[in-house]
């Protein structure tokens, strides 16, 4: 079972991995032959981030040691981050408060039933960890064997557990690998406001444990925001389709999303009686 590394060895690996993404034409850094190694080597980084190569190499090294949030910045600017990558690097430095380990509350059977009025549009409602916490029957049957997944242990069905280790999954998800990446993207910046939360942590564990793909992937760092899109699903047993998909935040539970799927081809009237359903219970979730 992979242990988690500390936040000093977290902050290393990202900061190496995206090193290695940039070229030095990139930063207009002249060709020097052959490299051994892929990106900008320590020295140029630090160079251009105006920072001591030997802190930087601490910096990716773990150690013990605390930077200014200007340095990281400084770094962020560098290496090209986006904000979602950018707030993950101060996440990990220490420079943005992690948010508190709050014990999750029961939906209201007000909310719960939210899912059921929006049939037939598939509809669930998800935790920060995406344990679905309620759905209607269109959800049941778009993605199946998600809602009965189970351990034995009593524990709610898990979103990210189906599409890395539910073998129908890979066929209701045409584009399952994008699609998987970006949810262990997103896993990965939710876990990172949550480094106390044993949670993230035994659901890392378990993916690790049943998901080469997992294993590999989470090495690579990727961190994404939970945003609204569009999807290609097959429905068992149907053609593929391409979905919209919209989240929202509950009101009083930032950390629980109500998610709605319209197929394409929904009525304009029918989108707007799904969204009337949700907006008295939850406040809209910006695309991002």
């Amino acid at each position: 079972m992979p242990k988690q590394p500390d936040r000093r060895q977290e902050l290393g690996a990202f900061l190496r991995s995206r090193r290695e993404r940039v070229t030095p034409d990139e930063v207009g850094l002249p060709g020097t032959g052959r490299r051994r190694t892929p990106g900008l080597r320590r020295e140029e980084l630090a160079l251009l981030a105006g920072i001591s190569a030997t802190w930087y190499t601490y910096l990716e090294q773990g150690r013990e040691i605390r930077a200014s949030e200007q340095v990281f910045e400084s770094l962020a600017s560098v290496l090209r981050l986006n904000r979602h990558e950018r707030g993950h690097l101060l996440q990990l430095a220490g420079h943005a408060p992690p948010a508190e380990v709050e014990a999750s509350e029961p939906l209201t059977p007000e909310v719960a039933a939210v899912p059921l009025l929006l049939q037939p549009h598939p509809a669930y409602i998800i935790d920060g960890t995406y344990d679905v916490l309620s759905h209607n029957q269109a959800a049941d049957q778009l993605f199946p064997n998600l809602i009965a997944e189970t351990d034995g242990a009593g524990r709610p069905p898990n979103f990210v557990r189906w599409v890395f280790l539910e073998p129908a999954a890979r066929d209701v998800l045409v584009d399952w690998e994008p699609e998987a990446r970006g949810l262990l993207a997103r896993l990965r910046t939710l876990a990172g406001r949550h480094p106390t939360d044993p949670r993230y942590t035994r659901l890392i564990e378990e993916l690790h444990e049943g998901s080469p793909e997992a294993r590999d992937w989470w090495a690579q760092y990727e961190v994404q925001p939970r945003h609204s899109g569009r999807k290609r699903l097959r429905h068992p047993g149907r053609e593929a389709v391409d979905y919209a998909y919209t989240a929202f935040h509950l009101a009083e539970q930032p950390e629980q999303t109500l998610v709605i799927y319209l197929a394409d081809g929904t009525e304009p009237a029918e989108r707007t009686r799904a969204s009337a359903a949700a907006a008295p219970m939850v406040t809209v979730h910006s695309s991002e």
